[in-house]
């Protein structure tokens, strides 16, 4: 019984740590949120830089403000099909750390919603889907506004392959 409480008491601390605020948007129909300190502005739909040879998902690189940005397709990242862009598409520039680095990144969505101030108690952990798929990215659900968002670890969307393949395209 001692153990079982242990369980429960880990499990409601792990769920607190990622109470707070999110950034939410909208991908082929589906509510997603980020952690707000993760991003660092919201941009409208920009000349995307196409660059050779690379993945499907990484859309190019754009130029804000004189700095070279990444830009993925969360889309295309997570093979949902592609969709054309309209005015409410835009760019989420978004701080990625990964292998002691920090890395500046575009993510292109369909539409950003709201910031949500997510309490812990509303976050439940990832369901286990019964087979191997990779859902360490996801950090929880959040029951917010009568649905459901998915909440997203920005620092874990992306392989550290995939990293600093997006990371070189900025070079």
């Amino acid at each position: 019984m001692a153990e079982q409480t242990k369980i429960m008491d880990q499990a409601v601390h792990a769920m607190t740590d990622k109470e707070g605020k999110y950034l939410t948007f909208n991908l082929a129909g589906e509510e997603y949120g980020i952690g707000i300190l993760k991003v660092k502005e919201i941009i409208g739909i920009m000349p995307i830089t196409i660059v050779p040879q690379t993945p499907k998902y990484i859309k190019g690189v754009i130029n804000l403000r004189g700095k070279v940005i990444p830009v993925i397709d969360l889309r295309l990242k997570f093979s949902i099909e592609a969709a054309e862009f309209t005015e409410r598409t835009c760019i989420i520039v978004v701080e990625i750390t990964a292998a002691g680095r920090t890395i500046l990144m575009g993510i292109v969505v369909d539409s950003v919603s709201e910031v949500l101030n997510i309490k812990g108690a509303d976050i439940e952990a990832t369901p286990s889907f019964g087979t191997k798929l990779n859902t360490e990215y996801i950090l929880g659900m959040a029951k917010a506004a009568g649905s459901i968002k998915i909440l997203l670890d920005i620092d874990k969307i992306l392989s550290i392959e995939e990293l600093q393949a997006a990371d070189s395209v900025a070079v």
